[in-house]
């Protein structure tokens, strides 16, 4: 169907009421004209659909369906593919259910370990969450489902998020907490956009012309439709002037009222709904003309992919002495609540109606394995007489593996945490246990990161986040070695929660939060400051070994690779660079490994975190193979966003590229050096130092005949002379050009200065 056309056929009326839902979940109709309305539907991970009664925080019942890991788990899986798998088999869901859209995936940063919603967020990296967001959302609209991108923007706490105003300058705005979003938009192109529930710098997110009409459509060029979160609407005219489609959930026509009020008073013009309808209406038609009737899907076979899948991402994060993968022979006891009981997702509109759930203990029934109870899962203080069989069955295996994580009564939408730590009763069973067994193995279930005060007695550390319906199936194949450990962390877990860059501005006032940590946040402040954490960004063992060989370097120019075979490299900004890495698995048996590359800033004109993630790949291998990894690394990825030119720029100056299997464990390292391909004319400021224009010009000699031509034969110039007189050197460095008029009659003005830098750059 023609969408212009059937639009330019309806009135007012009905184009305003297009803007809305009808209810909780459906999008409206027109009947007239044969349009009807949709289903849309909450569900990250799995699908939410709700009947008659309906809510938007996981109250009322939903049909049943498979519950998949959460996104705290798959981004472990630093795999693009398995991901984009995912999202086919929820697209297929979708299509035997009739939902049209599914509201996710979440691409927020964890800004915080304490956001109570961290679960449903992929990372702390940006890169990492755009990457894996992309993966998700090609996937399921590879079913020709529509997803929903969400919540943009800068939603990263719970407390007051309804309200709340995220105080953030532009540079960590567009690095930290737009870039994924950007990413998702430009390499998956998602339906929809869903908006964020709060303010950002004093303007809510479904008004906000900046981000939704400037940054979202013109720039990314987001042709979809942006729709509310649930509730979030403020001012619906205001709202539709700056690119906001359609209010979720049913307004009951007031707001819609209130469109067509404006448009008869002037204070619309009905342009802005005629083009927020043309895109309800192309969302519509988009599920329409390619739903899958009489669609099905074998709900069995989902949920052994939802096994697969958290094999893929649960992170080993210890393994003393290899006391894991363990023998099939042992005599182990599983200890804890979570063993028969697991969490396996997190609370709120993403919770599922699973179709079924499997737990360790039943999952362990072909092996010695006995059982005590140790704690249940919503409790928080000891129970003597569980502990007291805890110790008892511990002591009387070989082994003792003990399954503890978060109650939903820690963690869930709605709240955030106030503390990193698990109940008092489970770090009391793991400390007694450890006194009784020299064996000690910790299987998490948790949805963000906690803090392990026994993290140096127990020996194996399983973290397994919330890993689905089928996580009691795969933590007893990930123990007994059936499959092979190969998840890295999507985020640094810190010692304390006193370390995080947040902590004293997390969660703010009552009207407004300030991310006064700006671009460092997660790996990016910890690493810079070389700060002990508990396991860093990327980290994850696996039971065979890696080793990373023969690294080199490519610079690719109008379109051709070049080989440099010297120690560093020297490149333009406008150059891509072709990295290539050999891993081989040297252990004994199979495995998988998450190749990361990072570009470490060494000698740059701006502030920058100590490394960044700019690539990674997930590599197979046999015992004893080896595989060649190749990237490809744009300008972009060097690049800082300049407010003042409004634009991403590469600075010139050294970085170095690393490649490594986590943050901290960085195996090869090459050096590059940027220089402009075009450099860009000079402008001296109230405020520009000599200093300012040495590392401009970057040349000793040109730098010594500039001063020559400012100063003359003036006393300061003299000084400039000495090369022994450092004090006067530095303070020279960081005077600014007005100062030396004081020094010399007749004094230098700034376009003399300007037009002798460009004369010296010529004579070059």
């Amino acid at each position: 169907m023609d969408v212009i056309k059937l639009v330019s056929q309806m009135t007012l009326e009905e184009k305003a009421g297009l803007c809305s839902g009808s209810d909780f979940w459906h999008t409206k109709a027109v009947e007239r004209l044969e349009i009807p309305g949709v289903m849309v539907s909450d569900g990250p991970h799995g699908i939410r659909k709700q009947g008659d009664k309906a809510d938007h925080l996981g109250n009322y019942e939903a049909v049943k369906a498979v519950c998949f890991p959460t996104a705290s788990a798959l981004a472990c899986s630093f795999d693009n593919q398995l991901i984009y798998e995912l999202g086919e088999y929820l697209g297929e869901e979708c299509q035997a259910e009739k939902v049209s859209t599914l509201l996710g995936p979440g691409v927020n940063m964890k800004r915080s370990p304490l956001c109570g919603r961290n679960f449903e967020y992929y990372s702390e990296d940006p890169y990492l969450a755009g990457e894996i967001g992309a993966a998700f959302v090609n996937g399921v609209q590879s079913k020709n489902i529509g997803t929903s991108l969400k919540h943009f923007a800068a939603n990263n706490q719970e407390y007051r998020r309804l309200s709340i105003s995220a105080k953030i300058d532009e540079r960590t705005l567009r690095e930290i907490y737009l870039t994924a979003f950007e990413k998702v938009v430009k390499q998956a192109k998602p339906w929809t956009i869903m908006c964020s529930y709060n303010r950002i710098n004093g303007l809510y997110s479904c008004e906000n012309n900046w981000l939704l009409n400037q940054v979202l459509r013109e720039e990314w060029g987001f042709e979809g439709v942006v729709v509310t979160d649930w509730g979030a609407m403020n001012d619906r005219v205001r709202a539709i002037q700056a690119g906001l489609d359609l209010e979720m959930p049913s307004c009951d026509g007031y707001t819609d009222q209130q469109l067509v009020e404006a448009v008869k008073t002037g204070k619309l013009s009905e342009e802005y709904i005629t083009k927020a309808a043309e895109r309800v209406v192309r969302l519509i038609q988009n599920y329409t003309e390619n739903q899958v009737e009489g669609a099905t899907y074998d709900k069995e076979a989902h949920h052994k992919f939802a096994k697969r899948v958290e094999t893929e991402c649960a992170v080993l994060l210890k393994n003393e002495k290899e006391i894991l993968p363990l023998s099939k022979e042992s005599k182990v006891a599983f200890i804890g609540g979570f063993a028969a009981n697991p969490r396996y997702q997190g609370g709120g509109s993403s919770r599922i109606n699973s179709s079924k759930v499997t737990n360790a203990l039943d999952a362990s029934k072909k092996y010695q394995v006995t059982y005590a109870t140790g704690f249940r899962v919503e409790q928080i203080e000891t129970d003597e007489m569980l502990l007291s069989e805890a110790i008892k069955t511990a002591k009387n295996a070989e082994i003792a593996v003990i399954f503890a994580g978060l109650p939903e009564s820690f963690e869930s939408e709605g709240f955030d945490r106030s503390h990193m730590d698990l109940p008092e009763c489970q770090n009391r069973l793991i400390e007694e246990i450890c006194k009784v067994q020299e064996k000690v193995v910790v299987v998490l279930h948790n949805g963000a990161p906690v803090t392990m005060p026994w993290v140096d007695r127990v020996k194996g550390i399983l973290e397994l986040y919330l890993g689905g319906q089928a996580v009691g199936e795969a933590a007893v194949e990930l123990l007994y070695g059936d499959v092979n450990p190969s998840g890295k962390l999507a985020e640094t877990f810190p010692i304390r929660l006193e370390d995080n860059p947040s902590y004293l501005n997390f969660p703010g006032t009552r009207w407004e939060v300030a991310y006064q940590e700006g671009i460092y946040i997660g790996y990016r402040y910890y690493d810079s400051k070389k700060m002990p954490v508990l396991f860093p960004f990327g980290h994850g063992l696996s039971y065979t070994n890696f080793e990373y060989d023969n690294m080199k370097v490519r610079v690719v120019r109008d379109g051709k690779a070049c080989l440099q075979e010297t120690g560093c490299y020297e490149v333009f900004d406008t150059d891509q660079i072709e990295v290539e890495v050999t891993v081989k698995n040297t252990g004994k048996c199979s495995g998988k490994e998450a190749v990361q590359f990072y570009i470490a800033p060494k000698k740059i004109e701006v502030n920058r975190p100590a490394k960044e993630l700019k690539r990674y790949e997930k590599v197979s291998l046999a015992t004893g193979e080896e595989k060649t990894v190749v990237i490809r690394l744009e300008p972009r990825d060097f690049s800082y966003y300049d407010v003042e030119k409004s634009n991403w720029r590469v600075s010139p100056g050294e970085y170095e590229i690393l490649v490594g299997s986590s943050s901290r464990d960085i195996r090869l390292t090459k050096k590059v050096v940027i220089k402009n391909r075009k450099q860009e004319p000079f402008k001296v400021l109230d405020y520009t130092t000599f200093g300012d224009i040495d590392e401009y010009l970057n040349d000793n000699e040109l730098m010594n005949r500039l001063v020559k031509r400012i100063l003359g034969e003036s006393d300061l110039a003299r000084q400039f002379d000495d090369p022994h007189n450092r004090l006067w050197l530095e303070m020279f460095q960081g005077m600014p050009i007005h100062a030396s008029k004081s020094f010399k009659v007749p004094p230098i003005e700034n376009e003399t200065v300007e037009q002798e830098i460009e004369n010296l750059l010529k004579e070059r």
